[in-house]
């Protein structure tokens, strides 16, 4: 839908009239470049107000106040939840029939009360500007997974608070809402919501499942879980930097688009899945099948088997020394591990002479946490090559192709440990920060496992007593049933009787008249 530029300048001169009125600062300034700079943008809000450009300028004061008071152009990787980011309960992937991107939101990983509601709203603005970055402001389809959700994973609050990033502060952003297998437990609860929502927009609500997914998903950009034929996988990888001269990136680390087309992420295959570093950030890629050692070949590593990370300063790290223990073999290496999201790795490849060592060091990125013996593993790899590999070979070449090498392999786990500022043996902590003592992490676990258990307990008991009222149900159709049959079979016997007793008097007299 087009605006006129008329309505775009006029939208940009009122706005910086009013600021020049009001304090310098009250606007972050890459929104106020944005207001001089993007077209794109202003039209937007034109558009959300239908050409109302009164109102349009009403909804980008509040706009740019909210992104400043919220240090929305400030929010990313760094100052967020990662385990929030990475659990998988928001991602974008795939696109509807308009070739709008869907935000996905996987009601089922949610459950209300569990994350505090700032968190959870940081994360939410950490997708919403990022998938604006990556679709340059196009609208985009809010797709709720409602597969399996209960009344524990239902969180109005949360909802309420989506809806508005729409209406408030993401001017014509929406395409639909799609709401994919909803319990009926919960069409009560989106009664209410179709009240938050004017009445365009309650036009956006679609009510979908696995059998109609195609009227607004292609079964090629559906995920197998909601009856279509992608078979991606959510990983969490990080965004790519824009350029210093603030172009939008086309391409990001989990998803591809172009201005007419949503291209699917890379999938990822688990049994064909390894790691590489690029600067120490980690991203996945496939490799060919070549010889595997698990004894560890000539390279050595130490420490062997776990991998201790402690406290130095403000951050978890951990040392790895490897030697080349062959006294007539070049070696390369390589480190990969289950979790590229977490770990900073330096360096994460390269070569060794004859008996030459190195020092890796391993740093738990901010908003990461480890506790005990993690769940996290590294592998260090080697490869023998020649010398003349070592000057005119670079060494992300040696590990593009391993097909024709002999690779071998030592396996580490991850676990943390008391460090240098003191820190116990067995706390939970999250880097730069320490969260609680295990006592504490065993006490928030016990009152969250008696609160589910007592949800489940009365999810059991609805359902045992729907159970049983339908029982109820039965039992008094079939009674009265019965009590039909039977007043109807005695209604039958005393008519035939009345009969009877009707042609016995005659009978008698005629009877008594003879000699």
């Amino acid at each position: 839908m087009s605006v006129p530029q008329s309505l775009i300048e006029e939208l940009r001169n009122a706005f910086l009239k009013d600021l020049e009125s009001k304090e310098s600062d009250c606007v972050h300034p890459k929104d106020l470049e944005r207001v001089k700079t993007s077209d794109d943008w202003l039209r937007r809000f034109i558009l959300h107000q239908e050409r109302d450009v009164k109102k349009a300028l009403e909804m980008l004061w509040t706009s740019v106040k909210w992104r400043k008071k919220n240090d929305v152009n400030d929010i990313n990787e760094s100052n967020v939840r990662m385990d929030v980011l990475v659990s998988g309960g928001f991602f974008p992937h795939g696109a509807d029939i308009d070739g709008c991107m869907l935000l996905v939101f996987k009601c089922k990983k949610h459950t209300k009360g569990v994350i505090k509601m700032e968190d959870l709203q940081r994360c939410i603005i950490y997708w919403f500007e990022r998938v604006e970055r990556l679709v340059n402001g196009k609208m985009i389809t809010l797709f709720f997974d409602m597969e399996g959700c209960g009344l524990s994973n239902m969180d109005m609050e949360l909802i309420q608070y989506l809806i508005g990033l729409f209406k408030e502060y993401y001017p014509y952003f929406l395409n639909y809402i799609l709401i994919f297998e909803m319990p009926w437990i919960l069409s009560t609860a989106f009664k209410v919501i179709k009240s938050w929502l004017p009445e365009k927009a309650v036009q956006k609500i679609k009510f979908v499942s696995k059998k109609d997914i195609k009227t607004y998903v292609p079964l090629e950009q559906a995920l197998t879980c909601w009856g279509g034929t992608n078979t991606y996988e959510f990983s969490f990888l990080p965004e790519e930097p824009a350029p210093e001269t603030e172009k939008v990136s086309e391409k990001v680390a989990s998803e591809k688009v172009s201005a007419e087309k949503v291209a699917s992420a890379s999938l990822t295959t688990p049994n064909n899945r390894k790691v590489h570093f690029v600067d120490g950030q980690m991203s996945e890629i496939s490799v060919g099948n070549g010889d595997r050692d698990t004894d560890g070949g000539s390279l050595k590593v130490s420490p062997t088997g776990i991998v201790s990370f402690v406290r130095e300063a403000n951050e978890l790290v951990s040392t790895l020394e490897l030697q080349n223990t062959d006294p007539s073999s070049h070696l390369s290496y390589k480190l990969k591990t289950t979790s590229p999201e977490k770990f900073r790795v330096k360096p994460s490849m390269g070569f060794l002479a004859p008996g030459e060592s190195t020092t890796v060091t391993l740093t738990l990125l901010p908003g990461y946490q480890l506790g005990g013996l993690s769940r996290d593993k590294f592998l260090v790899m080697s490869t023998p090559i020649t010398a003349s590999e070592v000057g005119h070979t670079e060494v992300a070449e040696v590990w593009k192709n391993t097909s024709n090498r002999k690779v071998s392999q030592h396996r580490l786990k991850c676990m943390q440990t008391g460090g240098a500022n003191g820190g116990a043996p067995g706390e939970l902590t999250k880097n730069g920060n320490l969260l609680n003592s295990s006592v504490d992490q065993d006490n928030g676990f016990n009152k969250l496992s008696a609160a589910l258990s007592k949800l489940a307990t009365c999810q059991a008991e609805l359902h045992r007593t729907t159970k049983l009222t339908q029982y109820y149900q039965l039992a008094t159709i079939f009674l009265v049933l019965m009590l039909g049959i039977v007043l109807g079979y005695v209604l039958h016997a005393n008519m035939k009787e009345l009969h009877a007793h009707a042609y016995c008097p005659n009978d008698y007299i005629g009877g008594a008249g003879r000699p």
